[in-house]
C-alpha cells in the first residue's frame, strides 16, 4: 500500500481559521498548499508550522481571479500528482455596514472572494480529482454560522454563507460519479482576530451590544481534520462547531 502523503490545498491560510487548518494537516502529516492574497503572512504560516513547515507550499492566490485558481491548481497537480482535500476557506466581510447603505462595489468584493471564489476552486478541484489516480478526493467548505442566522448589517456575508451551503449540496451530489465526497463546517465564534471584538461588545439583533463566547480554534482544526480523514465512502455532509454559550440557538 502506498505511504505518500496526502496532499490538501488551504485557502485563506496566511490568517485564522485557514492557517490553524493548514498547520494542523501539516502536523498530520500532509503536504499543504497554502493559498492567499498576501504572502508574507502565508510565509509566517510556514515558519509558524516548525519543521512541519517544510512540507508547505506558498502559492500566492487571489481566489476572485479565475487564471490565479487556475495557476494554484496547476502548480498543484506539477508539484504533487494530485490533491486529496480542499479547504475552501478564503472568506470577507463589510464589518457592519447597514444594507441601505452598501455599495455595489463592497457587495461584489464580498460575493467575489467568498463565493465565486469558492466555486473556482471547487471547480478546478473537480477538474484534477475526476483526472488523477486512484479517483476522488474531499471538499471541505467553510459555511459560518452565517449560513443558518443571520447577524445585523451583514447582507453580503450572510448571502454568500447561504449560498455556500447550495453549492456544496451541488458538489456533493455531482461529485459522486468521480469519488468526491463534499461536506460543509458551519462555524461559530472561533477566536480569531475575524473575533477580536466580539470579547468587547458586538451589535445584537435587538439592537442592544453584548459581549459573546468564543471557543479555541484548535476544536475547529480537530473537526476539520476528522472530515479529512474519513475515506470517501463516508462523508460529514454539514456539522457545526460553536462556542456552546453564543446567541445562535434562539438568536435574534
Amino acid at each position: 500500500m502506498s505511504t505518500r502523503p496526502k496532499v490538501a490545498i488551504v485557502t485563506g491560510a496566511g490568517t485564522g481559521i485557514g492557517k490553524a487548518v493548514a498547520i494542523g494537516l501539516l502536523e498530520e502529516g500532509y503536504s499543504v498548499v497554502l493559498a492567499g492574497r498576501r504572502s508574507a503572512l502565508l510565509e509566517q504560516t510556514v515558519q509558524d508550522a516548525g519543521a512541519h513547515g517544510a512540507h508547505a507550499l506558498v502559492v500566492r492566490t487571489d481566489v476572485s481571479d479565475p487564471a490565479a485558481v487556475r495557476a494554484l491548481f496547476g502548480t498543484t497537480r506539477e508539484t504533487f500528482g494530485r490533491l486529496d482535500v480542499l479547504f475552501n476557506n478564503a472568506g470577507v466581510a463589510t464589518h457592519g455596514v447597514p444594507l441601505e447603505e452598501l455599495t455595489v462595489e463592497q457587495w461584489k468584493s464580498v460575493v467575489d472572494v467568498n463565493l465565486t471564489g469558492a466555486f473556482l476552486c471547487t471547480q478546478q478541484a473537480f477538474l484534477l480529482m475526476k483526472d488523477q489516480q486512484p479517483q476522488g478526493g474531499r471538499i471541505i467548505n467553510n459555511g459560518s454560522i452565517s449560513a443558518h442566522s443571520t447577524r445585523p448589517h451583514s447582507a453580503p456575508y450572510t448571502a454568500t454563507k447561504h449560498a455556500m451551503t447550495g453549492l456544496t449540496k451541488s458538489s456533493s451530489l455531482d461529485g459522486r460519479r468521480f469519488n468526491i465526497a463534499c461536506g460543509q463546517i458551519d462555524i461559530g465564534n472561533a477566536a480569531t482576530d475575524m473575533t477580536a471584538t466580539f470579547a468587547t461588545g458586538v451589535l445584537q439583533a435587538n439592537g442592544q451590544t453584548a459581549t459573546e463566547p468564543r471557543l479555541d480554534v484548535a476544536h475547529v482544526v480537530r473537526a476539520v481534520i476528522y472530515m479529512a480523514s474519513l475515506p470517501l465512502e463516508a462523508n460529514v455532509q454539514f456539522m457545526t462547531v460553536m462556542a456552546t454559550k453564543m446567541p445562535f440557538i434562539g438568536r435574534g
